[in-house]
């Protein structure tokens, strides 16, 4: 017995309260039109007054569910429940004894009735159970068998033999309906603790992800970025052909890295998309200067056809439009071998489709229905062969139907393979999107003042190796405390900050800065290997002007801190005319 369900019980007896007074109020009625006497008068008000007592004694219940009763306070709650019968059922005596037969007949309903209500909504707590039952049971068999020995009349014993019949029906539904209960409830029980078990599984996911994000990420900047330097240096040919597969290995492994977050943040519903305008046929040449060497590396053409009819601008999502096309091509590359593959782009107004054709090893027949599955490839030995992880095409299907379209495929084993992306867009003005293009002074880093605080030493190396070239006077601390009070001493063009450091993190030091002194104004680029989307949401909170993540890219790098110096310039002119 558990201290829910006497709650359970009480919350049911306080929200049909009104329903049992209402019927009292009827069934003194139809007596008093039976036996027009004070009796009934005096019965409803009895009613009325035991169930203020039931109101009472079980409110307690209600207000702290949690709440052991005491057997003293059992025995209260039993006590209540058998005088609230006694009272509520009184009438059947009294209609048995003075109704003549129609007041016997309607004495039996409303003992029925009666019988059923408190076994279908009390059998959660047996001894309150067991008091309702008992009080209607005495009136239900005790009034035939009483009038039976008062008028010698012993048919009338039938009646109490129909009353036993009819609780011994009213048992077994009680305990099926009991038994159902207690089923649901094992249920709901079981629902929620593995829902919980979910929820801590999520959790620990994405708190793993996270982790492993950032420890993969803060090693492959410094692997990354120290090939990007090397290739600056004078090398011989076969010297830049080690450093070129260096790249290469860092651009796969951060693109399976990629893949991976990708994947839990559709499975979690969690990605969101971006409206931007793109220049349809910029972000094509881009991705054909991409994979175009590497198709020519495999002794393959990579073609490019954009009918008249595309418009030069459209609404989307740039990234993740470039990211499903990325993935065709990728997969087009790596499955072809001889021939072209042939990327043709159309319009019909509202949609723009993009079918990527290759003249690869194509996919068998009773392959194609699991090409677009998680971790699954055309063939157990693809992996070995190609490596992979078997992400890529499912991913792209899923980004195709969140942006609301559709990636089809149609393939012949032997002959090659054409994937099809459709997706919604919407046409825009080409005059609207125009890139507002940084001045080849404001463009340059040359003179600025530039504070960069992280804890990795080959990281502070790497920023040096990739900024001072630029002529920018870098000054380097290893945690947010430590940028404090750099920052308290100097104005600073621009700080580039690490998220997670010792004594103090990224993100405090950050919403420190924007408490007051020198550089409350001065841009703070975020430069963290922890890249999920709520980290991105972290920074947004404490008021960054950009987010960037590692591996750092040396273009994207020199760009942002350029225009994080134009931004802060620009404040101060506004500030100094007002």
């Amino acid at each position: 017995m558990t201290a829910t369900a006497y709650a359970m019980v009480s919350q049911v007896r306080f929200r049909e309260l009104t329903t049992r007074i209402a019927l009292a109020a009827f069934i003194g009625a139809t007596a008093w039109l039976v036996t027009p006497t004070v009796w009934p008068a005096v019965w409803f008000a009895a009613v009325l007054i035991t169930q203020a007592v039931d109101w009472v004694v079980f409110a307690r219940f209600r207000r702290n569910p949690e709440w052991e009763p005491d057997r003293l306070y059992v025995a209260l709650s039993c006590l209540t429940t058998v005088l609230g019968v006694v009272v509520y059922a009184g009438i059947t005596a009294y209609m048995w004894f003075r109704g003549g037969d129609v007041g016997r007949i309607f004495a039996m309903v409303q003992c029925a009735g009666g019988l059923l209500h408190v076994s279908l909504h009390m059998h959660h707590v047996r001894p309150i159970l067991i008091s309702a039952v008992a009080s209607h049971a005495t009136y239900f068999l005790g009034l035939p068998i009483i009038g039976a020995v008062a008028t010698g009349n012993w048919h009338e014993l039938l009646i109490a033999i129909g009353c036993v019949l009819y609780m011994s029906h009213l048992v077994v539904a009680v305990r099926q309906s009991s038994s159902t209960t207690s089923a649901l409830q094992s249920a709901r029980d079981a629902e929620q603790y593995a829902r919980q078990k979910a929820e801590v599984a999520s959790a620990a996911k994405s708190d793993f992800l996270a982790v492993v994000s950032h420890e993969i990420r803060t090693p492959m900047n410094a692997v990354i970025s120290a090939a990007n330097l090397l290739r600056r240096t004078r090398l011989d040919t076969e010297q830049r052909e080690h450093v070129s597969m260096l790249i290469d290995a860092g651009d796969v492994l951060m693109g399976l890295l990629n893949d991976v977050l990708d994947f839990s943040k559709i499975e979690a519903g969690k990605m969101e998309l971006e409206s931007a305008e793109m220049v349809v046929r910029e972000r094509l040449a881009m991705l054909n200067r991409l994979w175009e060497p590497r198709a020519l590396a495999n002794g393959v053409r990579l073609v490019l056809r954009v009918s008249q009819g595309v418009p030069e601008t459209v609404r989307t999502d740039p990234l993740r439009f470039q990211q499903i096309l990325f993935n065709l091509l990728s997969n087009a590359v790596k499955f072809t071998s001889h021939g072209e593959i042939v990327v043709a782009v159309s319009w019909d107004g509202a949609r723009l489709s993009v079918a990527v054709s290759d003249t690869g090893c194509g996919i068998p027949a009773d392959r194609i229905a699991q090409v677009f599955n998680s971790f699954e490839q055309a063939d157990v030995g693809t992996t070995r062969r190609h490596g992979g992880t078997g992400l890529g095409l499912s991913i792209s299907r899923k980004l195709a139907e969140i942006m609301g379209g559709e990636l089809s495929v149609a393939s012949r084993e032997g002959e090659g393979s054409t994937f099809t992306l459709s997706l919604p867009m919407e046409a825009v003005e080409a005059a609207a999107v125009r890139p507002e293009r940084l001045t080849e002074t404001a463009g340059s880093l040359s003179g600025r003042s530039i504070l960069a605080a992280d804890d990795h030493e080959v990281n502070r190396r790497i920023l040096t190796l990739l900024l001072e070239p630029h002529g920018c006077r870098l000054t380097l601390v290893e945690n947010g405390a430590e940028a404090l009070a750099a920052a308290a001493g100097e104005r600073f063009d621009a700080i580039l900050m690490d998220m997670q450091m010792p004594v103090m993190d990224g993100l405090e030091a950050t919403r420190r800065l924007r408490e007051g002194g020198l550089n409350s104004g001065t841009p703070v680029v975020a430069l963290t290997a922890n890249a999920l989307d709520t980290h991105r949401a972290a920074w947004d909170a404490a008021g960054v002007h950009a987010f960037l993540t590692k591996p750092i890219d040396p273009v994207m790098l020199a760009r942002t801190l350029a225009e994080a110096c134009v931004a802060e310039r620009r404040e101060m002119a506004e500030s100094a005319v007002a």
